[in-house]
């Protein structure tokens, strides 16, 4: 991800350079100005055999269900266990995945519901790469750490420490009471990471919850990040380029880089693009939060899976039990990396839901998800590669199934797709996108941290990332990167056409982020669109502009929406340039949209991140963004 640099203003705090971060040669470039007044199975971790509470009379309890196979790379602690040995776990996984970027190793700490660490004994829990940490309540509230879950800076050498490619790990489902650590570090809660870092129902209390780590290196660079269903107080957002915050409930805000949306937040900025760049919509259209693990005073495991809201705002849990259905965990395949396809699709076809344990699968021909209402649910950010080019996920046109925490790589054969859903449109019937669409605006089909690589880990091909061909479906959070550093990456090495292709109708993105594919990133074909945030890099690699350009444009646009599409509406977008390759590359424009009434987007920008010019912000309107003023965008607040 880029590098930036900054400079302070008093109202909101600026980019001045934005520069891609190569791993294989990454150095510090400039300055950065200070800113101004902001501050294994281990033998202490309970394993997934301890599933009984501690000190309840057993006699007079159900009986735990037998231990799930959760796999070794499952920690459960409970909170009659010494904070020490806790800490000494969580501190081994931290020393393994701060530094793995790309590597396989896949963690998921749980924390069974109770009070961890004291005001005198702090639990202090830093998240590296492909580690998931969730509490295991039916509410955020029911499992409480006192002391901090924090991401800092990554120190790629000594004097470049930044949290530009803090990637690839989650947090979720309890409460942080920030206290313990001293000095700077003791002044917030941590939470500098950027794309594929969500942050869901969680509940900050006793301190500030900052998305930048200020502390290591000075003040330095983040570019998310996805918030929903939480409650903080003040937030430190200072260098966070761009951010999503939806059905949550903030103490306050600071600062605005480029691009800031908020959807049914309390405590919000009002609405004020382009000066500062806050977005800002009153109710979210359509929402459904992300199915989770619980764990009860039965000693059963279950999952819960909320309920779909419209004009949603605020959480889902402050006033009352969060409305949805509990499935209990026999309801579900649980899966590890050494299942094949063939045995998880005669699981699935038995009318299982199937748990993904952590690991990297290797998937040889598609999981295949036929029945209304299956949940997905990955753990660990459980990561599912291609192998000869098969599409690793498909889902059938019916309504209400969850994919939920799911990481897709393509492999190095060339798929068509990495995930479908819904059957193709076929060309010649015309029409809808196919004949038996079974889907429910009430219950839609819903993605939920899904995210897509091509190249990164290793050479990775795939002409398409996800296609969605059913109508009323929901994206709640969506990365798809073809990797702009890693291994495997190159103009001709980690290709793919497209990012997203939506073929149905009444589909609505809530955090799209789309980067660095070689065409258009996203097409939308489908009527009656709804994005609320979108975040996109249009490819640094091309070779020259004869290799990127088409019917007469310089370059793909990073959103484009067909032109015979007559309903469509965008909240809060994106598209940045950077032709590090070729710096005499122009791209046309950002967004492509036909001209019609009924298409409409509020709060678009542009920016140069260092390379490149991009003419135009969305057809033939607004100004152009080059290296004559790289880092500062070029606004069109609405149009349409």
């Amino acid at each position: 991800m880029p590098l930036a640099h900054i400079r302070p203003r008093s109202e909101a705090l600026q980019p001045r350079l934005r520069r891609p971060l190569r791993l294989h040669s990454r150095l510090f470039a400039g300055t950065v100005a200070v800113l101004l007044g902001v501050l294994s199975t281990g033998a202490g971790a309970a394993s997934a055999a301890d599933v009984a509470v501690p000190g309840k009379p057993t006699p007079a309890q159900p009986q735990p269900a037998a231990a799930p196979a959760f796999g070794p790379n499952v920690r459960i602690f409970d909170p009659s266990m010494p904070v020490a040995e806790i800490q000494a776990e969580v501190d081994a996984i931290a020393a393994t995945q701060v530094d793995d970027e790309m590597g396989t190793n896949r963690y998921s700490l749980l924390f069974k519901p109770g009070i961890y660490g004291s005001a005198e004994e702090p639990l202090i829990v830093q998240v590296g790469y492909s580690t998931e940490v969730a509490g295991l309540g039916a509410s955020p509230t029911d499992v409480t750490i006192n002391g901090h879950v924090d991401v800092y800076n990554r120190c790629l050498t000594a004097d470049n420490c930044i949290a530009l490619n803090n990637f690839w790990r989650s947090l979720s489902n309890l409460t942080i009471n920030v206290t313990g650590l001293d000095g700077c570090r003791g002044s917030a809660n941590f939470w500098a990471a950027s794309q594929a870092s969500p942050m869901r129902r969680v509940n900050v209390t006793g301190g500030n919850l900052s998305l930048m780590d200020y502390c290591t290196g000075g003040p330095q660079f983040a570019s998310g990040g996805f918030i929903s269903d939480s409650k903080t107080g003040p937030v430190i957002n200072g260098s966070q380029q761009q951010y999503f915050v939806r059905d949550s409930s903030i103490g306050d805000w600071s600062n605005g880089v480029w691009n800031q949306v908020f959807s049914g937040v309390e405590g919000a900025p009002a609405q004020s693009f382009p000066n500062p760049p806050y977005t800002n919509l009153a109710s979210t259209p359509v929402s459904r939060e992300k199915p989770y693990l619980t764990f009860d005073d039965a000693g059963q495991y279950g999952v819960f899976v909320p309920a779909v809201r419209k004009d949603s705002a605020g959480t889902t849990w402050e006033n009352g039990p969060t409305a949805g259905r509990s499935i209990p965990l026999s309801d579900f395949y649980v899966a590890s990396p050494a299942d094949s396809v063939k045995t998880i699709n005669s699981q699935l076809a038995r009318g299982k839901n199937l748990l993904l344990t952590p690991g990297v699968y290797d998937i040889d021909q598609s999981i295949e998800v036929k029945r209304a209402n299956t949940v997905v649910l990955g753990l660990g950010m459980a990561t599912l590669t291609a192998v000869n080019g098969a599409v690793p996920l498909t889902v059938a046109d019916v309504p209400g199934v969850d994919i939920a925490a799911v990481t897709v790589d393509a492999g190095e054969v060339n798929s068509p797709a990495l995930m479908r859903i819904g059957k193709a449109k076929n060309p010649e019937a015309g029409g809808s996108s196919n004949s038996l669409n079974r889907s429910d605006p009430a219950n839609p089909t819903t993605l939920h941290d899904v995210f897509f690589r091509i190249g990164g880990p290793h050479v990775g091909k795939a002409s398409l990332s996800l296609e969605v061909n059913s109508d009323n479906v929901l994206l709640d959070h969506i990365w798809a990167w073809r990797a702009d550093h890693g291994n495997g990456v190159g103009w001709t090495t980690n290709t793919g056409d497209n990012g997203v292709i939506i073929n149905g109708d009444h589909v609505t993105a809530t955090g799209l982020f789309v980067e660095h594919y070689q065409q258009y990133n996203v097409i939308w074909n489908g009527e009656h669109g709804k994005t609320v945030f979108f975040q996109n890099e249009l490819p640094y690699d091309a070779p020259n502009q004869a290799a990127w350009q088409h019917d007469g444009v310089l370059g793909w646009a990073g959103y484009k929406i067909a032109d015979s599409v007559k309903n469509h509406e965008l909240w809060g977008g994106g598209s940045y340039v950077y032709n590090n390759v070729d710096p005499t590359i122009h791209a046309t424009r950002g967004f492509e949209v036909p001209v019609t009434p009924g298409v409409k987007l509020h709060g678009l920008l542009t920016v140069n991140l260092g390379a490149g010019t991009l003419d135009h912000v969305i057809n033939d309107t607004g100004a152009p963004v080059s290296t004559d003023a790289v880092g500062v965008p070029s606004y069109v607040a609405s149009f349409g």
